[in-house]
């Protein structure tokens, strides 16, 4: 995770990217976007010139206009392994900046160049969760050392390189999450150092991961295929100019490995006594579509931790406490003599025997049976290797129980890696609150153990790609990091599982592939509202924050056939009590989305029985699947239709933009007719819904008052407690502020009963719970103890306490306005963003004689001040403004 980036050459544009991704080097496709930012004493950007060297060539370009964000490649598509240096300058108020300093990234191989084959094996084929990791291996001579080498490779699997034993690049769990039918990436590395004159050795070592590993909560196999498979190619250049060194082909020889099971979820297993079991030569196959390159970092280990703690529970047993709840593994340095077997348990929490214990973690199958939640490495010791480090395989844990005999451990001898997507860190946030600087940090935290590839709910139980969880978090996370890349790489692949009807299926990747195994069951609850709309709602965030025009492009027609089906759902679909109530449907209805399944509110807290222990989520099933959940359907109808439209005037699409604003308008009349009354009442009259009718504008303005404070007296019945749930509790506290109830907001923040944020900090949390009682007053744990969705309250510290918020009509950062809403609970805060256009920081600090705001705004960027009495428009540079008329512990004047 990369720091902030700054200019290297004085007033000269700097942070040049190349809209892709890559581990060694950037690697892109054949006609990249370009991105850069503004000098800071830059207003507008008026025109920009662009210089390129291409092998031989110089290219050159001159553009107009103000864009400096995903410029469109200006010159002739690449072709494979082309390397690009490209550097730029700016024309702005009749002047010319420097030359920026160069950037560089170079073409991938594309598919139609490509001489490796893909290569499988036929093995016994064993159950899942017990299969070995195969190696793929090859020799090739070289004269003498290349001067330059690239190793092209690709897999249906989890795969490793190694030359000559040496293993290369940084990227982990390659080639990622995807759905493996339609999307496959491939990699590119610089072997260079590990080549020698005379015989190589080329080896790849790949186990199932998420191609046919475990998968979901039931811990079933996944479906892209039936083996793994690898592509490789190196080529290298020499005196005679370029060749393939060595590609995959049907020479190739296989061996099962020391790794004798490699399983993502279960765990690694490995026999390091173990010599290489030979199978045989490869046999040329393997179904894959044409590989192209991803848009997103890869995942590596970006952090090690030491142990907070070691304790014995036993002579054969320790259980390390690493203080934070991760994803990642851990690297054992001390494996004892020959034959010692060490096995590994991870979890999250430790019971009142002082084990590690897995048990809320299980999952209840509809047959009344129990399947068991395991992750589990084990190493057995040649008495000469000098550590282990599993690469086949990814835990979420705080604590790992250790068994060996006669164990004895130093803090030395096992770190914790964390792995996730290497995500360029761009936001901040402290205070003069302890409390509320160690909420962020267990939020943040959060969002990392679940960004290993593709957004997860949890990085333990279910590791699945929810629509709903990514739609819920997005515009938090983008405080966080740039996730522009990694989202966009999520979005291919919840438009490739998209069924034919248009419903968006609820987990991408989809390892179940429903679109080609269709399962009654899942069916059934597929196409709900608030998950299938992520197809709309993500791109638009994008857009909004980064400016990504692509994005919304390539989702445009999987967002108008989510949209149809939606519509159409609406129209042909009846609730049973709509029904009751009129037998033929009144005018309106036809736009309530109401007949269809929908996962609702989801997750509202639950009352808390008499032992201490939360009441059941779903007390009755059958009731809950059937209850009328047309509020939030249509709510989130009217949200995805309305910003169809905005999404097609960006496009250029004047029909289509008055089309589905025609339709958004008929949604909200309808909800309205459905779902509000006179007094600013919901039928249902939760929380939830208020927060829903006032976030949305679905609320109309002359009953916005009324239902705000329908919201805070629910709240005040409550005790001061939420009682929102999965879709709405990250609006709650905007809701309330902007409705002019700040000091409800406040409160709400630093409750510390259940269910509460801060409740969770005091029973031990270092990630957001899926459950507010996620560890219950008797110490007990239930369900997953790092889900991220709750912790979009940290959004709330950004957007109002240091009052950073993106103008409407803006997109990218290119206007903001500061106006911090200051608690009464806070001395000072302080923050940044290194927004799309450059470093926004604001910092306040109030005090008995004075209040002070000072914000620096960046290059290319706009700024509304308020701070008290005191309002300015400014530009780029460093502004501070002094007051004394904050007149509410709570809002400025």
């Amino acid at each position: 995770m990369d720091n902030d980036v700054t200019p290297a050459v004085p007033g000269a544009p700097y942070d040049l990217v190349v809209e892709t991704g890559g581990d060694q080097f950037p690697v892109a496709g054949a006609s990249p976007e370009l991105s850069w930012k503004l000098p800071s004493d830059v207003s507008r950007q008026i025109g920009f010139d662009l210089r390129a060297t291409v092998g031989d060539e110089r290219w050159e370009f001159n553009g107009h206009g103000a864009v400096h964000r995903f410029v469109a490649w200006p010159w002739r598509e690449l072709r494979s392994s082309e390397r690009v240096s490209w550097s730029v300058r700016v024309h702005h108020d009749g002047s010319t900046s420097a030359w920026s300093e160069p950037a560089a990234f170079e073409a991938g191989l594309f598919e139609a160049d490509w001489t490796g084959e893909w290569i499988t094996a036929t093995v016994a084929d064993a159950p899942v969760g017990s299969r070995p990791a195969h190696d793929f291996t090859t020799t090739f001579t070289l004269a003498e050392v290349p001067s330059e080498a690239r190793l092209y490779s690709a897999a249906l699997g989890v795969y490793e390189l190694f030359v000559n034993g040496q293993r290369i690049g940084g990227a982990e769990l390659a080639p990622g999450s995807t759905s493996y039918d339609r999307t496959l990436y491939a990699q590119a590395a610089d072997p260079a150092s590990a080549l020698v004159p005379g015989l190589n050795t080329l080896r790849l070592r790949v186990s199932d991961g998420w191609f046919r590993g475990r998968t979901d909560a039931f811990r079933k196999e996944a479906l892209w295929g039936p083996r793994v498979a690898v592509r490789a190619e190196l080529r290298v250049l020499g005196p005679e100019g370029p060749r393939t060194a060595a590609a995959t082909d049907g020479a190739w020889q296989v061996a099962e490995s020391e790794i004798v099971t490699a399983d993502l979820m279960d765990g690694e297993v490995a026999d390091l006594r173990r010599d290489a079991v030979p199978l045989g030569s490869a046999i040329v196959g393997g179904e894959a579509p044409p590989v192209s390159w991803s848009p997103a970092p890869p995942v590596r280990v970006v952090e090690e931790l030491s142990p907070a703690s070691i304790t014995r529970i036993g002579p054969d047993d320790l259980v390390v406490d690493f203080g934070q709840n991760v994803s990642g593994r851990v690297r054992l340095s001390e494996l004892g003599e020959d034959g010692a077997r060490t096995t590994l348990t991870f979890g999250e929490h430790i019971g009142p025997d002082g084990q590690v214990t897995l048990t809320h973690l299980d999952t209840p199958s509809p047959d009344g049976s129990v399947v068991p939640f395991v992750q589990r490495d084990e190493v057995i010791s040649d008495g000469k290797s000098r550590s282990f480090e599993p690469h086949h395989t990814v835990h979420g844990f705080q604590y790992v129980q250790i068994h060996r005999d006669g164990i004895e451990l130093t803090e030395r001898d096992v770190i914790s890696q964390v792995l996730h997507t290497d995500l360029r860190s761009v936001g901040t946030f402290s205070s003069s609150d302890e409390d509320l600087n160690r909420l962020w940090d267990v939020a943040r935290w959060s969002f990392r153990g679940n960004a290993v590839d593709v957004p997860t709910d949890c990085p333990t139980r279910e590791r699945a790609g929810w629509t709903g969880d990514w739609q819920i978090f997005l515009s938090t996370a983008v405080q966080l990091f740039d996730v522009d890349g990694f989202s966009r790489k999520w979005l291919q692949s919840v438009r490739d599982d998209q069924l034919d009807d248009g419903r968006i299926v609820n987990i991408s990747p989809d390892p179940s592939r429903m679109r080609v195994f269709p399962n009654p069951a899942v069916d059934f609850a597929t196409g709900s509202a608030g998950w299938g709309d992520a197809v709309i709602l993500v791109p638009w965030e994008l857009y909004r924050t980064y400016g990504d025009v692509r994005v919304l492009r390539d989702s445009w027609d999987a967002m108008t056939r989510w949209v149809s089906f939606a519509l159409n759902a609406a129209a042909d679909h009846r609730h049973p009590s709509r029904v009751e109530r009129s037998p033929e449907p009144l005018p309106h209805e036809q736009y309530i989305w109401d007949g269809t399944f929908h996962f609702g509110e989801w997750c509202e807290p639950t009352p808390i029985a008499e032992d201490g222990t939360p009441g059941p989520a779903m007390p009755d099933p059958m009731a809950w699947a059937m209850s009328d959940k047309g509020e939030v359907g249509t709510a989130y109808l009217y949200r995805s239709v309305s910003t169809l439209a905005a999404i097609a005037g960006v496009l250029g699409d004047a029909t289509a933009a008055a089309q589905y604003r025609d339709i958004a308008d008929k949604v909200r009349d309808a909800w309205r007719q459905e779902f509000i009354d006179d007094d600013g009442r919901t039928p249902n009259n939760t929380q939830a819904s208020y927060v829903r009718a006032l976030s949305t504008g679905l609320a109309p303005e002359p009953l916005r008052e009324r239902a705000a404070q329908h919201l805070v007296a629910l709240i005040e019945e409550a005790d001061g407690h939420l009682g929102t749930g999965f879709l709405s509790t990250a609006d709650l506290l905007p809701t309330l502020a902007d409705t002019g109830h700040a000091d409800v907001a406040e409160q709400l923040l630093w409750q510390r009963s259940t269910p509460s944020w801060l409740g969770m900090l005091d029973r031990g949390a270092t990630t957001i719970w899926e459950e507010w009682e996620g560890v219950d007053r008797n110490g007990n744990a239930h369900a997953s103890l790092n889900h991220y969705s709750k912790g979009a309250v940290i959004r709330y510290l950004h957007s109002h306490i240091l009052g950073l918020q993106q103008d409407d009509e803006s997109v990218a950062w290119t206007s903001f306005t500061v106006a911090p809403v200051v608690p009464a609970r806070l001395n000072w805060a302080r923050g940044h963003f290194d927004s799309p256009q450059g470093l926004i920081e604001v910092d306040w600090q109030v005090d008995s004689d004075d209040a002070v705001l000072r914000v620096q705004v960046p290059g290319g960027a706009t700024a509304t001040i308020i701070w008290g009495d005191q309002q300015q428009q400014v530009g780029p540079g460093h502004h501070e403004l002094h007051t004394r008329t904050l007149t509410s512990a709570h809002v400025p004047a």
